[in-house]
């Protein structure tokens, strides 16, 4: 079947899906179909093949990669996802819990209202850090740096960059683990031992040893961010990143509505802000423009929960 060629933005080109006219009317996929009798993903049986043989961390990635990967690399794929599940009361928690008791007949209403809250604030550093690193690696010139102060020199340049240009730098700083987010050993510990720790997270861990020098602080690398540079050195496309953090967000948000259904804290947290509302008068001169908010609890970083 001949395939047509789309536009997928500026200076950018995508495989059509549809047949050229006069071939009949037929659409390309290298995910699901479905017959009367079977049922077929990725080229696989689902029920012979797929079922009770892969796991669903393994098949996300499959279905996003359109490859299968290997055992080391779904060890570290599903240690991202377990470390992006759940957080605590972070607003996506509470966006979803606060729908939830508005209307208890939508669950699917509560758990996208969550996900909905996934942005450059919260959840969303895992794309924007991956992006980031990705763009620096991308962007250099020779090889890779072969040793430590290499890495050093990579990241120093790149954070300086980042500052002149009155740029965030994704990935820094946490609202809670304000020295150590612990996250972020751990999975580069797991990287290590399958042999996954790539360019992404040893200039992320390079920027973790010199932004200092920059911003005149020091900061942690947060979870998300190390969650995106993981997903990248997987070969995860960076612009899907988000996608795979909302994934595992999926997953603790069901569980939130869950708590909240069996102990529910949503009236609470709903009166205790309508019951202590205090009116005031608006300003004489209320400014045009909206306020332009930086990340959560770190001006000149990028937040992360």
């Amino acid at each position: 079947m001949a395939r047509g060629r789309g536009w997928d933005g500026p200076g950018r080109t995508r495989e059509s899906g549809m047949s050229d006219a006069g071939e009949g009317l037929s659409f390309a996929t290298s995910l699901g179909t479905s017959t009367p009798d079977e049922i077929r993903l990725l080229g696989q049986s689902l029920t012979t093949d797929l079922m009770g043989k892969v796991g669903f961390g393994e098949l996300a990635f499959w279905l996003v990669a359109l490859r299968r990967p290997s055992a080391g690399e779904v060890r570290v794929f599903e240690a991202v996802l377990v470390a992006l599940a759940d957080h605590g009361f972070t607003p996506t928690a509470i966006a979803a819990r606060l729908t939830y008791l508005s209307a208890p007949d939508s669950l699917q209403g509560a758990l996208a209202a969550g996900l909905l809250g996934g942005g450059s604030r919260f959840l969303g550093v895992t794309e924007d850090c991956g992006a980031f690193l990705h763009r620096v690696l991308e962007e250099r010139h020779g090889a890779l740096p072969g040793d430590e102060a290499g890495w050093d020199e990579l990241a120093l340049t790149a954070v300086a960059r980042a500052r002149e240009e009155r740029r965030f730098v994704p990935g820094l700083g946490h609202p809670v683990h304000k020295v150590e987010d612990p996250r972020t050993p751990a999975l580069i510990g797991i990287a290590e031992e399958e042999g996954l720790r790539g360019p992404h997270l040893r200039l992320f861990e390079a920027i973790g040893r010199v932004h200092e020098q920059v911003l005149g602080r020091r900061l942690p690398l947060n979870g998300a961010g190390v969650c995106g540079a993981a997903l990248a050195d997987l070969g995860i496309p960076v612009e899907l990143l988000r996608g795979f953090a909302l994934l595992a967000r999926a997953a603790g948000l069901l569980g939130q509505i869950a708590e909240e259904h069996r102990r529910p804290i949503g009236m609470d947290a709903y009166l205790s802000v309508d019951r202590n509302a205090v009116y005031v008068d608006p300003p004489v001169n209320p400014p045009v423009d909206p306020p332009v908010y930086p990340p959560v609890d770190l001006p000149g970083t990028g937040g992360d929960q």
